[in-house]
C-alpha cells in the first residue's frame, strides 16, 4: 500500500542545503499500524508528508495505494490534492480547527471538496462523529471543549472521508496521558476494525510498543 524506494528529501535556502531524509527504503502493507519514532529533527514529519503526499520527493519514489510519485512524473497540484483527500486522513498533533466553525462543521470540511449531496455528508459527519464518541457536542465550538475532545474531533474529520490511509503526526503529544491513550484505542479500532492503515509519529515508547512495528530514524536516515 505505501512503498518509498531510495527516498531523499533535500532543503534548499539561499544560503545552506538541509538533507532531511537520505536513501530512505520502507514498505508499509494494508491494515499495518507503524509508529515512526526518533528524537527531534531527525526526518519524522518529512517521511509523513512525503506519505501523505504534502510533499515531493528530491530523489526515489513514493508508492501510495498504487500511485506513483516521482521527480520524472511529476503531478498537478490539483490531482496530488484530489489522492490525498480520497485516500488519505491526517491528525496532527496541533489539532488545527476552525475556532468559530461548529464541531460538526469542522469535521465536514473535507467533505466539501468531493461531490457528495449534502445528505450523504451529514450523514458521514454524524457516522465520524458516533466513532468517536462526540456526537452529543456536534453543535458545541471547538474553545467548549477539552484537548482530547478537540483531538477526537480533528479524528472523526480526518476519518469522516473514510481514507484507506491515516496519518498521524504526534496525535497526543498535546495530552496527558489518559487522553493520550483514549486517542490511541480509537486509532487501534480504526486499524483492527475497519483495517484502514494507520502510520503514527511519536515520542512515546509506551504507546509506540502497541503498534505493529516500529521504524526508527536518524539524522535523516532509517536504522530499523
Amino acid at each position: 500500500m505505501i512503498r518509498l524506494a531510495e527516498v531523499s528529501k533535500l532543503y534548499r535556502t539561499e544560503r545552506i542545503e538541509t538533507l532531511a531524509l537520505h536513501q530512505i527504503n520502507l514498505t508499509i502493507d494494508k491494515g499495518e499500524l507503524v509508529s515512526i519514532m526518533g528524537p527531534s529533527g531527525c526526518g519524522k514529519s518529512t517521511l509523513l508528508n512525503l506519505i501523505g503526499l504534502l510533499d515531493e520527493p528530491s530523489e526515489g519514489s513514493v508508492e501510495l495505494d498504487g500511485e506513483v510519485i516521482d521527480r520524472r512524473r511529476r503531478r498537478k497540484d490539483r490531482e496530488l490534492a484530489r489522492l490525498r483527500n480520497e485516500r488519505v486522513g491526517f491528525i496532527f498533533q496541533q489539532f488545527h480547527l476552525i475556532a468559530d466553525l461548529s464541531v460538526a462543521d469542522n469535521v465536514e470540511i473535507p467533505l466539501l471538496y468531493r461531490r457528495l449531496p449534502g445528505r450523504e455528508r451529514r450523514e458521514r459527519v454524524k457516522a465520524a462523529l458516533d466513532r468517536v464518541g462526540l456526537s452529543s457536542r456536534a453543535y458545541h465550538f471547538p474553545p467548549q471543549l477539552s484537548g482530547g475532545q478537540q483531538q477526537r474531533v480533528a479524528i472523526a474529520r480526518a476519518i469522516a472521508g473514510r481514507p484507506r490511509i491515516l496519518l498521524a503526526d504526534e496525535p497526543t503529544g498535546n495530552l496527558d496521558s489518559q487522553m493520550g491513550d483514549e486517542v490511541m484505542r480509537i486509532l487501534e479500532d480504526l486499524n483492527q476494525n475497519d483495517q484502514t492503515t494507520v502510520v503514527m509519529v511519536t515520542h512515546d515508547p509506551r504507546l509506540a510498543e502497541r503498534t505493529h512495528r516500529i521504524v526508527r530514524l536518524f539524522d535523516g536516515r532509517r536504522i530499523q
